[in-house]
């Protein structure tokens, strides 16, 4: 019941004008792809510094919190305008989406990786005041720094592969 729904509202992306104007347009949709990229790249960029310091294998004389304040407004920024461009990204291609494996496993993946933040705020990083100055973090934060990395590494390769669907 629900596919035929999003089938039917990603055609009706797909066919509206503004999705059209993008998808057609010599330069729209490469523009867009090319802000969407540099935005990943501020957002895991700045994630990643945050969980290779989790890890243990950067900045570990740098207390967790530190880091965090520093990166977070660029991490915030660069969720917002990847979520926009992606999202314009989306509505000029919503129809051929729907069906490519790729973006199916891009959503999936992008769902985890959202997850995966909430579940670490809510648990072990109410307690960092504890760790934050440790060279090596608890396993939790370790496992949510790896899971984070593994994430956000499959939603570029599955990025990438739409293209190739």
């Amino acid at each position: 019941m629900t596919e035929p729904i999003l089938k039917h509202v990603c055609q009706v992306f797909y066919d509206s004008h503004f999705g059209t104007a993008i998808r057609e347009s010599d330069n729209s949709f490469s523009i867009i792809e090319s802000v969407h990229v540099l935005a990943i790249t501020l957002l895991v960029g700045t994630i990643s510094i945050l969980d290779l310091r989790m890890l243990g294998l950067v900045l570990c004389e740098i207390p967790v919190t530190r880091i965090a304040r520093a990166v977070f407004p660029f991490t915030w920024a660069g969720f917002g305008v990847m979520f926009v461009s992606g999202f314009l990204l989306f509505w000029a291609e919503a129809a051929k989406n729907y069906v490519n494996p790729a973006f199916r496993v891009k959503v999936i993946l992008l769902l985890l990786v959202g997850l995966n933040p909430l579940l670490f705020h809510t648990s072990v990083y109410r307690r960092v005041t504890e760790w934050e100055h440790e060279h090596r973090s608890p396993w939790r934060a370790r496992a949510a720094a790896l899971a984070s990395l593994t994430l956000w590494s499959g939603v570029i390769v599955a990025g990438r592969a739409i293209a190739y669907f």
